[in-house]
């Protein structure tokens, strides 16, 4: 649930270049707790250097990458800041379970 998702440290499981898929960290910057419209959720940042060595930060087919906090699914990927990939936007996984009972 939302109200657990914490400030600080967590990871997403991304596969780059046909490799197996691992977690590289990130840390959620900000969480918009009332947010039930779109896929804004958090705003997100890349920190894990072989990522950033390997990408640069958020790239096209990222998105929809889950984002792992304390042994628990919190979100996935959705949006990069085009003037700064290390940072993003990722949407609550809530209203990925609501949106996909409702197709």
């Amino acid at each position: 649930m939302r109200d657990e998702i914490k400030l600080g440290k967590a990871t997403i499981l991304c596969g780059l270049d046909n490799q197996k898929v691992q977690e590289y960290e990130i840390e959620i910057e900000k969480i918009y707790k009332e947010n039930n419209y779109n896929n804004k959720s958090m705003l997100i940042k890349i920190t894990d250097e072989k990522l950033l060595e390997k990408t640069g930060g958020i790239i096209q087919g990222m998105s929809g990458a889950p984002i792992i906090q304390n042994g628990k699914f919190i979100g996935a990927i959705t949006h990069v800041l085009v003037n700064n990939p290390e940072e993003g936007y990722a949407v609550f996984g809530d209203i990925m379970i609501k949106q996909s009972k409702e197709t």
